[in-house]
């Protein structure tokens, strides 16, 4: 279940920061009043269980700021980071009562709850709705093959760089200057959440940092603060193309 400890916040839908990249992207005035009926705000503070494996969910939700893990624990007790939610994901299941994943806030977070059992009826009553979430769960599906052959084929320095690359675009937050294809963010996870998310040691993905600011590729200030002089750049170390797509 949600966490009781959590707050309440209050926010407006034409002020979110991801009203046109979440599952009501293409709702109109209606259907957001419609949304507002059932929807509830919560922040997280960094470090706090959103979700625990196996409990009920009673709700569905986007992230609205901050970044989450999910993470599965084997029998024996061994755990293992299986993806990350950023701005825009999706938190749960509709038709699926319980969560297979710990969710955990990395940094801040505020994320924007429905009540789950009215949120399955709107999706009936609102087939774009449901059409959003699946071209959502496709493109999910999509990261996760292209994950697949991050840890699968690539080197350490291209891990380091493309989890860099994925975290740059989709924050909500960052600055972006297209003139130069400059951008600044901060780096939501900590070098040993890197380590394990990427399947590679503490010291590996220290030494692969240092060199990319050796390199030029990045500068840093402190150890999460990441300007990317030149986005491209990152892209080519990743073994991306300049649009996101990966080089075959």
């Amino acid at each position: 279940m949600l966490n009781e400890d959590t707050k309440t916040v209050a926010h407006d839908c034409g002020d979110c920061p991801i009203r046109h990249r979440a599952v009501c992207a293409r709702c109109e005035t209606d259907e957001l009043e419609r949304l507002e009926e059932i929807k509830y705000y919560r922040n997280f503070e960094a470090g706090q269980t959103i979700i625990w494996s196996g409990d009920r969910m009673d709700f569905v939700g986007s992230v609205v700021s901050g970044i989450a893990t999910l993470t599965q624990t084997m029998e024996d007790g061994r755990t293992q980071m299986v993806g990350l939610l950023l701005p825009s994901d999706f938190v749960g299941r509709p038709g699926r009562d319980g969560s297979p994943y710990d969710v955990v806030a990395t940094t801040d977070m505020v994320m924007c709850c429905f009540r789950k059992r009215p949120f399955e009826e709107m999706m009936v009553a609102t087939p774009h709705i449901a059409h959003r979430l699946l071209e959502m769960t496709l493109d999910e599906l999509d990261a996760a093959r292209e994950w697949m052959l991050v840890l699968g084929r690539k080197t350490a320095r291209e891990k380091i760089a493309s989890l860099l690359s994925i975290i740059a675009r989709r924050d909500a937050t960052l600055n972006l200057q297209p003139a130069q294809n400059r951008l600044v963010f901060d780096l939501p996870l900590t070098r040993e959440a890197m380590a394990d998310y990427l399947g590679l040691t503490l010291e590996t993905v220290s030494r692969q940092i240092s060199a990319l600011k050796r390199d030029g590729v990045i500068e840093l200030e402190g150890k999460r603060h990441v300007t990317v002089p030149d986005f491209s750049r990152l892209l080519d170390e990743a073994g991306d193309d300049t649009d996101g797509g990966l080089l075959v």
